[in-house]
Order: structure tokens, then sequence, then C-alpha cells
């Protein structure tokens, strides 16, 4: 799978999970489960329920996501 596979979409953050996981609402309605990428984790960048975040997601699971980035207010 290449880079052009991936489904970007955006989304709010509405629950914290465990283990750095989050809940977020996309724009279309969709609840998925995602998590921080790993330059987000290596920055600390923190995620905060209410936070519009972009997702990336893999064409074969569209449930599961990897948080990309997190857009200032």
């Amino acid at each position: 799978m290449s880079r052009d596979d991936i489904i970007e979409a955006e989304g709010v953050v509405t629950e914290i999970l465990p283990g750095t996981n989050f809940r977020v609402k996309l724009t279309n309605g969709h609840v998925i489960t995602a998590y921080l990428c790993g330059k987000m984790r290596q920055h600390t960048v923190r995620v905060c329920v209410g936070d519009k975040v972009k997702v990336a997601m893999s064409p074969y699971d569209i449930t599961k996501g990897r948080i990309t980035y997190r857009n200032r207010q």
C-alpha cells in the first residue's frame, strides 16, 4: 500500500480512551477509533476533547485511523 491509498478526513475528538487512543467523530457522521502518529507522540502534542483533527485511514479498515494533525484554535 502506498501513500496514495490513504484516506484523509477531518473530525472532532469526542472521547479520550486509554493507551493514547481517541474516539473521533468525522464530518460525515461516522465515529472511529484513532491513535496519535509517531511525530505527534515524539513532540508530545496534546489532544483534548473538542479538538479538530485530521485523520488518515486505510481503505481496508475505515473504523480505525491515525491522527496526523491537530488544528489550532
